[in-house]
């Protein structure tokens, strides 16, 4: 069953232990980040325009057709054969513009009703996680939201995934962590064909935010 925004989360609190959220695009408003983003890199950043789009590109191909044993150092590796650039030098630029930068904007538009109806979870007793295909704690810190989440399972992380949603085990791996059944469990993403197709592998119930 897939709950559809806007049903609110804390009519369906009853029926689950667990809710395990993504990051990007669900806890906050991906598209005016993206354009906030946009706009500093015309300003600031042009010469990172091409290795960050590459990085994209390879994310994808990876969530596509797997990866190794950590999909994000593949990711850079994968990036810096591409675009004739150190590894070293590419990871410094995609942690400056993907993920430090945006943590101004990110928190300006984050999805204040969620993050309610998260608190209220919690407060009578559920547990909360957050799964990402990219590092997630500073976003977390930027969203003011370290405290909210039980568990955080990040690739870029230490004890992140192995493998990208769609693969399950992200969403396995936070449930295992927090001693709850996959039935009790509900994914949180802005992704049917991530998040959700994730959810369904792991034997969730998942909710699509738009």
């Amino acid at each position: 069953m897939v709950w559809p925004w806007p049903v609110r989360l804390v009519a369906a609190a009853d029926d689950f232990d667990a809710w395990l959220f993504d990051l990007d695009g669900t806890l906050y408003r991906a598209r005016w980040v993206k354009l906030m983003m946009a706009a500093e890199l015309a300003l600031a950043g042009w010469s990172a325009v091409r290795p960050l789009r590459r990085f994209r590109l390879e994310h994808e191909i990876i969530r596509e057709h797997g990866a190794g044993s950590d999909p994000f150092r593949q990711q850079l590796a994968r990036m810096a054969e591409a675009v004739a650039i150190e590894q070293d030098a590419l990871e410094a630029l995609v942690r400056q513009w993907m993920i430090e930068r945006p943590g101004r904007w990110i928190a300006r538009f984050k999805r204040q009703e969620l993050f309610d109806e998260i608190r209220a979870f919690r407060a009578g007793g559920g547990k909360t996680a957050v799964v990402s295909d990219y590092p997630a704690r500073s976003k977390l810190r930027a969203l003011g939201a370290s405290s909210l989440f039980d568990v955080v399972v990040a690739s870029g992380e230490p004890g992140g995934p192995r493998r990208l949603k769609p693969d399950p085990e992200g969403y396995q791996r936070a449930a295992d962590s927090l001693g709850v059944r996959p039935e009790r469990c509900l994914v949180i993403g802005d992704r049917d064909d991530a998040d959700g197709a994730a959810a369904r592998s792991a034997g969730m119930q998942f909710r699509l935010v738009r």
